[in-house]
């Protein structure tokens, strides 16, 4: 379906390239979701202000272009705040202000008001009704052009000075920017070397490392079933507190889903700590308890002693994983119920309520990468979004360390923390 309201711009509308530019009120550090949100807040509520952004890449909006696998999850069907931030396992209580001040449905009028509508899907991810990425791209790029936001590729910036109730940007020996206010936007970044620039600021940094990945496990049989899956299984990690309920998917490498991603992030400073070697349980069946499954194993057995045990699946598994069950509890095709012993019976309700299973490293999505680490909140004034250290220093979006799992809630960090630095940055400017 068509978006209404928008004459697109593209990239090639904006600078690439940029060498000794005047004095400007806002310099915008990264071309991202939470920097162009920041921007463009900023110049609605102060026209006259002189924007720009600058991105180090050649490419604007990058991760807004490939989420959702092209159809960017842009944010989560969540209203109630108390919910929202229960999503994010770094952030806390910290969010449920900034939350309360720009929430979910804030980010579908704001859309809605550019003519981008969004739809809901069954596990409350939203997409742009045209299912592609580049509906919002161009939403962004329009809102700049119209709003005379100049945006600049190629200007990585390694240093920020404070000077004289200002910031001097240096991004090599020619570029050099002074700006009366400063945003950083940047993203995550897996190496902390990245964050250096920022550590001269006098900001701390909270190590940044992976969230959100998937589960390597090389010696595990189940790997011979890539593109298996359940809908609602349940991963735990041995020995910890941390499970989560949810699809989860058999791969080439070992394991993914929405199950194993969410408990990743959750679980991302302890299973790093474990060198991403560690033991998960598998439930595979949706059940509650131990008890319940083995009352309805008892119960088909008894009703059905002479059929296949392979040969008919329970609790709606794919034939292949129901067989890879039975294989390990050591009962073959040509057995049927009557023939099952209780040590088999035993084994089978084992692997299918808690499957032990060996990891061994992790899998990352690149250009998706999500990183648990940053900025601490502790040194913003919440939610200014502004440094306590460098007074007209802002920060939003994953560069600070604040993550959230998968399912749009990362994009709705990046548009809440942009419009609040945005919408204090644009009321700060007309003071000035």
């Amino acid at each position: 379906m068509e978006q209404k309201g928008c004459t697109f711009a593209t990239v090639k509308d904006f600078h690439l390239t940029v060498i000794k530019l005047e004095s400007v009120d806002l310099a915008v550090i990264g071309g991202g979701a939470a920097g162009f949100f920041a921007a463009i807040r900023a110049a609605e509520i102060n026209p006259s202000a002189k924007i720009h952004i600058l991105e180090k890449s050649g490419k604007l909006l990058s991760k807004v272009k490939i989420s959702g696998g092209g159809r960017c999850n842009v944010t989560h069907d969540c209203s109630h705040v108390s919910q929202l931030i229960q999503q994010y396992p770094r952030g806390g209580n910290a969010l449920k202000k900034m939350f309360g001040a720009f929430k979910v449905e804030d980010t579908v009028e704001w859309f809605a008001r550019r003519g981008v509508e969004l739809k809901v899907e069954k596990d409350g991810r939203m997409f742009p009704l045209t299912d592609n990425s580049q509906t919002i791209i161009d939403c962004f790029l329009q809102e700049a052009k119209r709003l005379r936001i100049q945006v600049h590729l190629h200007f990585p910036v390694n240093k920020v000075k404070a000077e004289e109730g200002a910031f001097l940007l240096y991004s090599s020996k020619d570029n050099v920017l002074r700006a009366k206010k400063v945003l950083v936007a940047t993203g995550g970044h897996p190496k902390e070397e990245a964050y250096n620039w920022l550590r001269e600021t006098g900001h701390s940094l909270s190590s940044p490392i992976p969230s959100l990945f998937t589960f390597n496990s090389p010696a595990n049989p189940l790997r011979k079933l890539p593109g298996i899956s359940v809908p609602k299984g349940l991963v735990r990690i041995e020995g910890t507190k941390l499970q989560y309920e949810g699809p989860v998917l058999i791969t080439h490498w070992g394991f993914s889903g929405p199950a194993v991603l969410k408990l990743s992030a959750f679980g991302a400073r302890w299973v790093h700590e474990q060198d991403y070697t560690f033991v998960i349980h598998i439930r595979w069946v949706a059940v509650t308890s131990e008890e319940e499954l083995r009352a309805q194993l008892k119960a088909y057995q008894q009703a059905h002693p002479k059929r296949l045990v392979q040969g008919h699946p329970l609790f709606e598994l794919p034939q292949r994983l129901w067989a890879y069950a039975c294989e390990q509890a050591e009962i073959y095709p040509e057995k049927v119920w009557a023939e099952v012993s209780r040590k088999s019976f035993n084994k089978l309700l084992e692997c299918l309520f808690r499957d032990r299973q060996e990891i061994k490293g992790k899998t990352t999505f690149k250009e998706e990468f999500v990183t648990c680490g940053g900025i601490p909140l502790s040194e913003l004034h919440l939610p200014q979004m502004e440094s306590r250290l460098s007074p007209g220093l802002f920060f939003a979006g994953e560069v600070l360390d604040v993550d959230g799992i998968t399912g749009g809630f990362n994009f709705q960090h990046a548009w809440t923390s942009g419009w609040l630095a945005g919408s204090h940055i644009g009321r700060s400017l007309a003071e000035i």
